[in-house]
């Protein structure tokens, strides 16, 4: 992990096309701005974790007999 240290209204460079600018540090929060191509996806990875934490809790509840009923509808 590469860290850097960055002063309100400074940035860094990722590639050539996203960059990320402190905005603004308020009582122990740094917000920042992230300008970057539509194309790329930008995900607080806590948001990230509450996902693989909810795909793995719905897998626990497959049934796989649906699973197996489901499979053969979908080959026709």
């Amino acid at each position: 992990m590469l860290v850097l240290a960055r002063k309100l209204d400074e940035s860094i460079v990722i590639g050539d096309d996203i960059k990320i600018k402190v905005i603004a540090v308020e009582k122990g929060v740094v917000k920042l701005g992230i300008e970057a191509p539509s194309d790329i996806s930008i995900v607080r990875s806590e948001l990230l974790e509450d996902v693989k934490d909810a795909n793995k809790a719905a897998l626990k509840d497959v049934n796989t007999q649906d699973l197996n009923i489901l499979s053969k509808m979908l080959k026709r």
